[in-house]
């Protein structure tokens, strides 16, 4: 049965927001090795148009960049939408039923799938479906912008903590 992680880097306030910081050499390591490992990738609309920066080739790329664009473009990806009307080659379009779909995706699947969008994880964690949170922990504050938790604050319980690179930590949590 697959599992299903919402992981993000977050400010020290709880915003994320990819244009206010990013990660460094290591952290970015760090999630090509997860993505390298995932199964796939679920989606919201807003985060799958961000994320298709890396379905494009760039020239200025360092080894790191291209091998993240491996990594993420071998993975099969669920987009959540209801306006979009294509997606690309290696996506599939949920437009209805996302409870159903998600449900079916944990049965028929092993392994990590990655939940991506803070609007997304709303849903799925209102539907009681995500079964890791992971916080990216960077010390910035930013005083607005969209909370990691966009919808309901469900009980957690630290499942574990690590220090990647100078200033980032990982939380790892499971619902409580």
């Amino acid at each position: 049965m697959a599992k299903l992680v919402f992981g993000m880097n977050v400010s020290l306030d709880g915003y994320v927001d990819h244009d206010r910081f990013a990660p460094d050499p290591i952290l970015f390591r760090h999630f090509i090795d997860e993505a390298e490992e995932q199964v796939g990738s679920i989606y919201g609309r807003n985060m799958y148009e961000i994320m298709r920066y890396w379905d494009d080739d760039h020239t200025d790329w360092e080894p790191e960049g291209s091998a993240f664009t491996a990594a993420w473009r071998k993975q099969t990806k669920w987009v959540v939408s209801r306006t979009l009307k294509s997606v690309c080659p290696n996506a599939r379009l949920v437009k209805d039923d996302l409870e159903g779909a998600v449900r079916q995706l944990k049965t028929e699947r092993d392994g990590e799938i990655e939940v991506a969008g803070p609007n997304l994880a709303r849903s799925l964690t209102y539907l009681g479906l995500i079964d890791e949170y992971r916080i990216y922990l960077h010390p910035v504050v930013l005083g607005h912008g969209a909370p990691y938790f966009a919808g309901p604050r469900p009980p957690l319980r630290l499942l574990s903590h690590q220090r990647i690179g100078e200033d980032v930590v990982r939380l790892a949590y499971v619902p409580a």
